[in-house]
């Protein structure tokens, strides 16, 4: 039995002289759900774009299902479920003839798929609106509804959480871990709200530039993450002096422009605020905290730091 759904090697996407992705290689495991993390422009999309078959690579290979060729492929694509970028739904039709139409596209013969998926999602209530009247929220639901209509292996999601207010983003949370425990879908989720995608994923895939700097899973993140003293003063440069002057070899980093991690000298925190308030430095907050996925981010892509 094949053990990865989805497997890269050295994916390559150039559009002229810009590359996008530079010879990405990733694998995914079956069962698992994947947190796909990376800034605007990082090449996330375009990554899904390419599996899903919306476009094609400059160079590299990719096998899904453990299939390589291109025809072999096309034939695994009935497996993924996907939604990239801007719902593509028909507004002057209704929820329901939009998943119908999908079901027929797909190959779907069961009738009722369209009822049980609009149940998941909380839509069978609206069913009969049509598109063009429907929040950015519902937009967005019955998009993922549309990709769960083929009873996928693969659920590949892009920025799902857009438009969601928090009722309905702990319900697609909820949904989409119980697709992968009951139906052992493989989710493969992009997100700029990590601190859900903390909740949800088991592994993570950083991506910078087009290229993949990280790939860990929700246990080694959890040992990574380090406990450190928030700092926040309008007055950073001053701050920085002060510390590296009373410390030996302080391990810091700036991660905005009034805003430092400390890392060392955990101990002394009554002394870090006795010397600021003796050099006059204002500070606004001095607080001892931990690292979350999204301070894990910044440091592994970003920031002045001294370590």
């Amino acid at each position: 039995m094949e053990k990865f759904v989805l497997q890269t090697e050295n994916l390559t996407k150039k559009y002229g002289a810009y590359t996008v992705l530079n010879n990405v290689s990733i694998s995914l495991e079956k069962k698992h759900i994947y947190g796909f993390i990376g800034e605007n422009g990082a090449g996330k999309s375009t990554f899904m774009k390419i599996v899903t078959g919306l476009t094609y690579p400059t160079s590299g290979t990719y096998s899904i299902m453990g299939k390589e060729s291109s025809r072999e492929r096309e034939k695994m694509r009935r497996h993924i479920g996907s939604m990239i970028e801007e719902p593509a739904l028909y507004p002057n039709y209704t929820i329901l003839q939009n998943l119908e139409l999908q079901r027929t596209l797909v190959g779907n013969p069961d009738k009722s798929a369209s009822d049980k998926v609009l149940e998941m999602v909380d839509l069978s209530d609206a069913k009969n609106k049509k598109v063009h009247t429907l929040s950015m929220g519902m937009k967005q639901r019955l998009s993922i509804a549309m990709a769960l209509i083929g009873n996928p292996q693969i659920l590949i999601l892009d920025e799902p959480i857009n438009g969601l207010d928090p009722k309905n983003i702990v319900a697609l949370r909820t949904l989409l871990q119980k697709l992968n425990e009951e139906k052992n879908i493989t989710i493969f989720i992009s997100s700029h709200i990590l601190s859900e995608l903390y909740l949800l994923a088991t592994d993570y895939i950083f991506i910078h530039k087009g290229k993949i700097i990280d790939v860990i899973t929700h246990d080694e993140l959890e040992a990574r993450c380090r406990k450190y003293i928030c700092i926040k003063t309008d007055a950073v440069p001053m701050a920085l002096t002060v510390l590296d002057k009373i410390m030996d070899n302080p391990e810091y980093k700036v991660v905005s422009e009034d805003t430092i991690h400390l890392y060392s000298d955990m101990d002394n925190i009554e002394k870090i605020s006795r010397t600021f308030m003796q050099h006059e430095i204002v500070i606004t907050e001095l607080s001892v905290m931990e690292q979350t996925l999204e301070d894990y981010f910044m440091g592994i892509t970003g920031g002045v730091s001294h370590v």
